[in-house]
């Protein structure tokens, strides 16, 4: 009994701690398909086989009611602490080539996600791409301003020396 509740607080606490939760059912993967999947997603998540029960009970208690219908079946979940599109896009890749997981949904951002929706998810570019458009738009930004501002002086110094120019010529 006392193992059991240990293990609901522990899961409460990885629910409670994740920027994202990622449900899988694994039925037919091998213990080496499963260590290659968590060392697929280890910089951006943990991946742990869970007891459907229990981990209801510990995703309520986070407040997490969005997998009480899909616990069924040998149920994994992807805790993710790191970049939640990083984690999506390596377990679709994953399912791709070992078809047996299966993504049954999620939950990120305070709101439920179906597998398609976890799909999409995988579809987004990562945060580093994101944030390198990001700064090129910035820096273009800047070297337009950057135009802007420099233009007028130098039309400003075209403009003088044109008039020193004509007051020379007219000397």
């Amino acid at each position: 009994m006392a193992n059991k509740e240990a293990s609901v607080a522990e899961l409460t606490e990885k629910f409670e701690g994740s920027t994202a939760v990622l449900l899988t059912e694994y039925r037919g993967l091998t213990v080496a398909q499963l260590k290659e999947l968590r060392n697929a997603i280890r910089e951006d998540a943990s991946y742990a086989v869970v007891k459907n029960t229990l981990t209801k009970i510990a995703a309520n208690k986070a407040g997490i009611t969005a997998f009480d219908d899909d616990l069924q079946g040998p149920s994994a979940i992807a805790f993710v602490h790191g970049d939640p599109v990083a984690v999506a896009k390596s377990l679709r890749e994953f399912a791709k080539a070992n078809p047996l997981l299966v993504v049954k949904g999620g939950y990120f951002d305070g709101k439920p996600l179906t597998a398609e929706e976890v799909g999409k998810l995988a579809d987004l570019e990562s945060r580093e791409v994101l944030l390198g458009k990001l700064a090129g738009a910035f820096k273009a930004s800047l070297f337009g301003a950057a135009y802007l501002f420099n233009a007028p002086l130098s039309q400003a110094v075209r403009t003088v020396d044109a008039l020193r120019q004509k007051q020379e010529s007219a000397a």
